[in-house]
């Protein structure tokens, strides 16, 4: 199993990985939980995946077991930032503004993830580790790019697995229902101890 952190600048040394997270997110998001986001030729993508984000990549011959996205919150393209704060701003109808208990920040040491999964296909004996490598590997790249905090717009059992993974994270916003999902933004710390 590896782990792999895409961008635009190094996607080419790695063959068909994005294409295969972009269909992992498809079958994930549109296909599972019958979200209604953009999609073409099988693969799901949307304004935030730009040149500012980086995608982490769990995957293993040539199967995208789980993946994240990480946008810093200074990115702007055209009317967009990142989606959290597109939402606060109510630009997104399908998050509600309200799902912060701040206002959405615009810091070079904030990062945003979004797109969080872990393939259905992912047996239960592996989904801890998978799960840890996915949160590791983001950390470690959000760390490099910069970042002292991740914002996330996550399930709202994350308490669970956070805690099981001993990282350092509190709610940031109340919990919502979107698209039959309980949901909540949560706010990590990336405290320098981690491995």
């Amino acid at each position: 199993m590896l782990t792999t952190t895409l961008s635009f600048q190094n996607m080419h040394h790695h063959g068909d990985l994005f294409v295969n997270l972009l269909k992992a997110r498809r079958e994930c998001f549109i296909l599972r939980h019958n979200w209604n986001l953009p999609q073409a030729e099988g693969m799901e993508f949307d304004q935030y995946d730009t040149p500012a984000s980086r995608w982490i990549a769990v995957h293993e011959g040539g199967e995208v077991l789980a993946g994240v996205r990480l946008t810093p919150t200074t990115a702007r393209v055209g009317m967009y930032t990142y989606m959290i704060r597109d939402a606060q701003r109510g630009m997104l109808d399908s998050i509600p503004s309200n799902l912060l208990d701040f206002e959405a920040p615009v810091d070079p040491t904030i990062w945003e993830g979004s797109r969080v999964f872990v393939s259905q296909r992912v047996p239960a004996h592996l989904r801890t580790k998978v799960q840890t490598d996915l949160m590791y590997e983001m950390i470690r790249a959000a760390r490099e790019l910069g970042a002292q905090t991740m914002l996330g717009l996550v399930p709202s059992v994350w308490p669970r697995w956070i805690s099981r993974l001993h990282l350092d994270a509190e709610p940031a916003g109340p919990v919502l229902m979107i698209d039959g999902m309980s949901v909540q933004v949560a706010m990590m710390k990336l405290a320098r101890g981690l491995h």
